[in-house]
């Protein structure tokens, strides 16, 4: 896994050159709305889709980033929106495609440490509801499992003729790994990520056209 790669370069100079070729090492790039062509890898049976993905950080995720002095931000055309009477930040995301029980969005997220500017950018997450995974998509065409579903509460499905629409709420959202956990930390140059912790509580809604 190129996570685990990362890890086990410490020094900054090999660490910027690694975060150029990793799944967790793009610090910007523009994002635009796509079509499903572009999520298809080849895979015909994907389809456009519209919908959302938001994700609100669990209690005392914010509060802990924020005293770590690292941001949570939106990757346009995502949005942010911070609660400050209830600690939350949520990540909303636009859903354009979907191949079988996979959902891609488009924009993605960005943990940035505000010290030292380090960042580790998740772009185009891609929610697999089978899998139980969150993958982000690179503009090299790599891809990592950086969340997973830990539990989904309820899964709802509603036909309207041709128009189909599946709703997932209470999705408990987790940190991959330990080392996924370990990697995130060293990047950041922190030590607030945990997979034995909540990260976010999270709905997904999808709408498609019947094939």
């Amino acid at each position: 896994m190129l996570l685990a790669q990362i890890r086990n370069h410490k020094s900054h100079a090999l660490m910027v050159a690694l975060l150029a070729l990793s799944p967790l090492g793009i610090t910007s790039a523009v994002i635009t709305p796509a079509s499903a062509a572009e999520f298809s890898y080849d895979n015909p049976n994907t389809q456009d889709a519209t919908g959302a993905f938001a994700m609100t950080t669990a209690p005392g995720i914010q509060p802990a980033l924020t005293s770590a002095g690292i941001t949570f931000e939106a990757i346009s055309p995502g949005t942010k929106t911070t609660s400050v009477s209830a600690a939350t930040t949520r990540i909303s995301l636009p859903v354009v495609a979907k191949t079988g029980t996979a959902n891609a969005t488009a924009g993605g997220f960005k943990f940035t440490n505000t010290k030292t500017r380090e960042s580790i950018s998740c772009f185009i997450p891609t929610i697999d509801t089978r899998a139980r995974v969150i993958d982000c998509k690179l503009t090299t065409g790599f891809n990592d499992t950086v969340f997973l579903i830990d539990t989904i509460n309820s899964r709802d499905f509603v036909s309207n003729g041709s128009i189909r629409t599946s709703v997932f709420t209470g999705m408990s959202i987790k940190v991959k790994s330990a080392m996924t956990a370990q990697t995130l930390n060293d990047t950041l140059d922190t030590t607030v990520f945990s997979s034995s912790v909540t990260f976010a509580n999270a709905n997904l809604i999808v709408t498609r056209t019947a094939s």
